[in-house]
């Protein structure tokens, strides 16, 4: 009867990346100019601190996320209305033998 092969210990820093997955953190890669680096890295700093991270992270949307989309009701009731005919003609067509 053949042995299992044993399970190979994971590398320590495959453990280590599952602990941080297991705490809720994620591994980012960036790549960013050499003078922002110190930038990029504090603002991850700030949003790992938890008493940091709130204000960090209400500033941060504020600034870059994405506006709203709107929807094509929003859209139409915002556009201008000045000098459309909104009055619909009541003429209900010629008549026609059935």
């Amino acid at each position: 009867m053949p042995t299992k092969p044993k399970p190979q210990p994971r590398s320590a820093v495959a453990e280590h990346r599952r602990r941080l997955r297991s705490r809720g953190l994620q591994r980012v890669e960036v790549q960013v100019r050499g003078e922002d680096a110190p930038l990029v890295r504090a603002v991850a700093a700030a949003l790992a601190d938890p008493e940091r991270a709130a204000a960090a992270r209400a500033l941060l949307r504020g600034r870059f996320a994405p506006a709203p989309t709107r929807s094509l009701k929003d859209l139409l009731a915002s556009a201008p209305l000045d000098g459309v005919e909104l009055d619909r003609s009541r003429d209900t067509g010629r008549a026609v033998d059935l």
